[in-house]
């Protein structure tokens, strides 16, 4: 099987988005496995766009692991940016798990979408049982066997947890991202990560996400790190958040929707054999 495709990144985040729009591929959970593994194609997610009858199309999103995904932050940035050149269009909206999500393209390979409604009641991220989601006091430990307890969970389209330190370098999120990721708590698993305030307007963070692992960015972990900053009165509600390979610029609006902006790359077609 020949499958045409593209390979697009947000800050490294990335996808091999598959257009179905005009021949569906049906590919088994361990095709999508072998298309994610880096010693084949490679990528963080796998996106198919869909039609759609009332919005711009339809996605599907596949975490490296082959499991589906709600939503995907920087996924659906790149696929706005994808649909508005063939559509000579600057607001795009796409049909998502999650809802529906509308994104503007900026010019110069920058495009803003915005992610309504994150929750905050434990049943919504979903936890296993009440807790406050504001402190979960979950323990992780740091490089010299410190304790911190902590972790706000937020769900933005996909369950996460941050835990803000004081230094990020401490924690070995390898270690800690696939043990909070399968916690207990979390009946769905969630995407983990650390963060560490600079100033009311800059966070820095590292992030393990769930069904991918280790990433060089992500969007919903963005979204629902500047939300959980806000709640806990850490941060303003213009907040940037920093990943090795740079920025997501987060807003958050007066209906506590969250607005996210960011680079996308250039797109590259690509031919998959399987």
């Amino acid at each position: 099987m020949d499958i045409k495709a593209f390979k697009m990144d947000g800050l490294g985040n990335d996808f091999v988005i598959i257009d179905n729009r005009q021949k569906i591929n049906y590919l088994s959970k361990e095709q999508i496995i072998k298309i994610c593994d880096r010693n084949f194609v490679g990528c963080d997610q796998l996106i198919f766009i869909e039609k759609d009858n009332t919005f711009d199309a339809r996605l599907k999103f596949f975490n490296s692991d082959g499991g589906e995904s709600s939503a995907c932050g920087n996924g659906t940035r790149c696929v706005a940016d994808l649909i508005s050149k063939e559509k000579k269009n600057k607001t795009i909206i796409l049909n998502t798990l999650s809802g529906n999500l509308e994104s503007k393209i900026l010019g110069n390979n920058l495009v803003t979408t915005e992610i309504k409604g994150a929750k905050t009641k434990w049943n919504e991220i979903p936890l296993s049982e009440k807790f406050d989601t504001i402190n979960l006091n979950i323990k992780i430990n740091d490089s010299n066997n410190n304790e911190h307890l902590g972790g706000t969970a937020v769900n933005v389209g996909n369950p996460h947890v941050v835990f803000f330190v004081n230094n990020i370098e401490d924690f070995n999120i390898a270690k800690i991202g696939p043990e909070i990721e399968n916690h207990k708590m979390f009946p769905e698993k969630c995407n983990v990560t650390i963060a560490k305030v600079i100033n009311k307007n800059l966070i820095k963070v590292k992030v393990w996400e769930r069904g991918a692992g280790l990433t060089k960015a992500c969007g919903t972990a963005a979204c629902a790190t500047a939300f959980a900053g806000s709640l806990k009165k850490l941060t303003d509600k213009n907040t940037d958040i920093e990943f090795e390979t740079g920025n997501l610029s987060i807003f958050i609006d007066e209906k506590n929707s969250i607005h996210m902006k960011g680079p996308v790359s250039d797109i590259k077609e690509i031919s998959i054999k399987l």
